[in-house]
């Protein structure tokens, strides 16, 4: 083993240093291109409160920079945040300048406000609607944390939207084939937007929301995960006005997800499912799905940064998302491939460490002792 001061050993570490610079000029003379090239001024936007998601969102900010994105990803960060994990964003955003951090305060309901969220960590995606108040960009999508990006999604910001107060997303997924309780009665696979559609025609096309709907209605439902808007002021006053008014938020599952198909109700256009490729969806519509054709993927429920792949492939919720998580750490180790010094410190600590063969046997039996992977009902 070369010892630090070793001649060759100093080389490559400047080696590596000069790389860096060059690889962060490069990218930063593409995104100036990039806006300098068009009228308007276009971002990626994602959310980050807790540590837990940091995993989620510095694979993300990569993977954009992998897929070789034109537009920087801005983050939004609150006070919750721990200090370590500001410092792991201020330094990859030296490595992959198309991070860019920015500050927010919570958006928050009235302690006393009733709710009936599916579950509690959904009280921090409230905040999610800042993002509409980023109006000194024209175009923005919004990303969930828990996104990874497979291939170049540039072109959504392409999408032409009929007016500046709509959206632009992907239908909600209401097929609930392991009938979870909390889903409402008229979720089921023959009320779901994707049901009816085939490959490869889904890969471009959507179903239409028909404009006579409005929520509870299944097709009037919306993934709240990838979305594409035009900020303005008018338009964040109208969504603030809305939050601080309406009595429909107590009654409200999903947070930002209900909220924005409730307040954008006749006014958004459905996206291709391969936008946001909910992972369910791969065992729940065979009839569209495409690994190789997946843009982002949405790793809803079970992170896959919590856990790792034992050598028997199973992994994630029911033990159904072994191939899916497996893509994940395979950015994930091309991302640490790439890294050195205190990011990973303290990105190693939120993650689930390595297997030795004594985990990988242990976790390969409870796998087998809970009957993993659950087959699905009815298949």
């Amino acid at each position: 083993m070369r010892g630090h001061g070793d001649p060759i050993s100093c080389f490559s570490c400047l080696l590596h240093l000069l790389f860096s610079f060059l690889l962060k000029d490069t990218f930063c003379l593409r995104l100036n291109m990039a806006v300098d090239g068009c009228s308007s001024k276009r971002a990626w936007v994602t959310l980050l409160t807790r540590a837990s998601y940091l995993p989620g969102v510095i694979t993300l900010a990569f993977s954009l920079a992998t897929q070789r994105t034109s537009y920087p990803l801005i983050v939004l960060v609150t006070p919750s945040l721990p200090s370590s994990c500001i410092q792991a964003l201020e330094l990859e955003s030296v490595q992959n300048p198309l991070l860019v951090i920015h500050s927010i305060e919570p958006l928050l309901l009235p302690k006393n406000q009733k709710t009936t969220l599916v579950a509690s960590r959904f009280e921090d995606t409230w905040t999610k609607l800042r993002a509409f108040e980023l109006t000194h960009y024209d175009t923005c999508v919004f990303l969930d944390a828990d996104i990874t990006i497979y291939r170049n999604m540039d072109g959504l910001f392409n999408t032409t939207l009929p007016g500046t107060d709509w959206i632009a997303a992907v239908h909600c997924c209401v097929c609930n084939l392991d009938h979870d309780k909390w889903a409402p009665k008229n979720w089921n696979k023959r009320n779901c937007a994707y049901t009816p559609l085939l490959h490869p025609s889904a890969l471009n096309e959507a179903t239409p929301v028909p404009p006579s709907l409005a929520p509870p209605d299944a097709y009037a439902l919306l993934n709240g995960g990838v979305f594409l808007y035009l900020p303005s002021k008018a338009l964040w006053q109208g969504i603030l006005h809305h939050f601080h008014t309406s009595p429909a938020l107590s009654r409200f599952q999903f947070p930002d997800q209900d909220f924005l198909a409730d307040f954008f109700c006749g006014k958004w256009i459905p996206l291709s499912w391969k936008y946001n490729a909910i992972k369910t969806m791969r065992q729940w519509h065979p009839n569209i799905w495409r690994d190789e054709e997946v843009h982002g993927l949405h790793y809803i429920v079970d992170k896959p940064w919590a856990k790792r792949v034992a050598s028997d492939g199973i992994a994630g919720h029911l033990g159904r998302d072994g191939a899916s998580h497996i893509w994940w750490w395979d950015v994930w180790d091309d991302w640490r491939h790439e890294r050195r010094g205190q990011v990973l410190e303290i990105l190693d600590s939120l993650v689930a460490p390595p297997l030795d063969k004594r985990r990988d046997g242990k976790q390969c039996k409870e796998n087998k002792e809970q009957g993993f992977p659950v087959p699905i009902p009815g298949y």
